[in-house]
């Protein structure tokens, strides 16, 4: 505890802000690749929509690897079920690894005593507009 308490304060106060920007631009890019995740996940749904209905002896493509390959219904649509079925584990993992991400942030933020500009205000307005301090004048 006192080694780190000793290289809290050795460090200089660009230094701390560059982890903490550090540490964001690590939540904006797991947040960022969850989106993404999302909307082949949205993509994989609606081409499983789509091929449920037609004839398993149809043939269809599919993209691999950037090669567009010919093949039937009946052995694409259990390698995109599988595939969707990874890809929502995928999001669920990230979206812990962003809760955490989080979690970390607020913990770095109170070790250093960071605030983020506009957000100290926003609590100067909270304690004027409590409930019940207002006064109304009736005539």
């Amino acid at each position: 505890m006192a080694s780190t308490a000793k290289s809290n304060k050795s460090k200089t106060n660009e230094q701390i802000i560059a982890g903490f920007q550090e540490l964001r631009q690590q939540q904006r890019a797991l947040a960022s690749k969850i989106s993404e995740v999302e909307m082949d996940l949205k993509e994989h749904n609606l081409v499983i929509e789509n091929l449920s209905d037609v004839d398993p002896g149809k043939k269809c493509f599919r993209m691999l690897g950037g090669v567009l390959v010919e093949r039937t219904v009946k052995d694409v649509l259990p390698a995109i079920v599988n595939n969707k079925q990874q890809m929502s584990k995928l999001i669920e993992t990230l979206n812990k690894q962003l809760e955490s991400k989080g979690i970390e942030i607020n913990k770095y933020r109170e070790t250093h005593n960071l605030k983020i500009r506009g957000e100290e205000s926003s609590e100067v307005e909270k304690q004027e507009t409590k409930p019940g301090t207002q006064g109304v004048l009736v005539s």
